[in-house]
């Protein structure tokens, strides 16, 4: 692996949250899997699976992303699939489901925490005028809870979770930090949220993928001269500080 100094004056490490510090995805899924299932009866289930990314698509401009976008859209399919002839006990079960999705562990992936930890001590032993980052989408007290309930708050310099990542995001995370674009490194699972518009501001990336994508967020993957992929967490530490 290429360990030779990559950024010339790294300020800021941010971190993805959903998917890169914690699994999010799979628990999603399982909620997208029991709507399927009760709209048998009336689609089968790769119609039911499209039927909600449509839905979803449609209503990203209005409600964002998260938790309870995700809910509103899983009901609004389930009864426009159903010509609203789906029972209230199966829209009381679904909604029971996406509500536990608020309440998800939040269990750090592994080598996460220990990597954090280890970032950490360096940081505060060599006094480095480094910042640990997040810088997440979604809603805001949902990522909040998240966070907390990951244990992992405390290794954070600061926490942004915005509506979107975009370029201008990335940008204005930038000036919040009073960074210049090239002196940030972005870690992430999405090529699509996390890498290519850290990319396209100037800045490096990490792209490190998760085993399950949500559909909305594929994209084409491009070799870029400031974008390593990585398969395991812990490799963040040899870019962090070179050996």
């Amino acid at each position: 692996m290429d360990r030779e100094p990559w950024i010339e004056d790294l300020q800021v490490v941010a971190f993805d949250a959903d998917d890169t510090l914690w699994d999010c995805q799979t628990h999603f899924d399982r909620v997208t899997e029991l709507m399927c299932h009760v709209l048998r009866p009336w689609a089968s289930h790769d119609e039911a699976w499209q039927a909600l990314l449509d839905t979803e698509r449609g209503n990203l401009p209005i409600t964002g992303y998260g938790c309870k976008a995700y809910i509103l859209s899983v009901v609004e399919t389930a009864l426009r699939v159903s010509h609203n002839e789906i029972p209230a006990a199966d829209i009381d079960r679904l909604l029971k489901a996406g509500n536990q999705l608020l309440l998800m562990p939040a269990t750090p992936l592994p080598e996460v925490e220990q990597t954090l930890h280890s970032l950490r001590l360096r940081i505060d032993d060599e006094r480095r005028p480094l910042r640990l980052v997040v810088f997440t989408k979604g809603e805001l007290m949902d990522q909040q809870n998240k966070l907390e309930r990951s244990g992992l708050a405390p290794l954070f310099d600061y926490v942004e979770i915005t509506s979107d990542k975009r370029a201008e995001d990335f940008q204005q995370l930038c000036w919040k930090l009073l960074v210049r674009p090239d002196q940030l490194l972005m870690v992430g699972n999405s090529f699509k949220s996390d890498i290519a518009p850290a990319l396209s501001i100037g800045s490096f990336g990490l792209h490190i993928p998760f085993h399950v994508q949500w559909e909305m967020e594929h994209a084409e993957v491009f070799d870029h001269p400031h974008c390593r992929r990585i398969t395991n967490f812990s490799e963040v530490l040899n870019y962090v500080f070179p050996q």
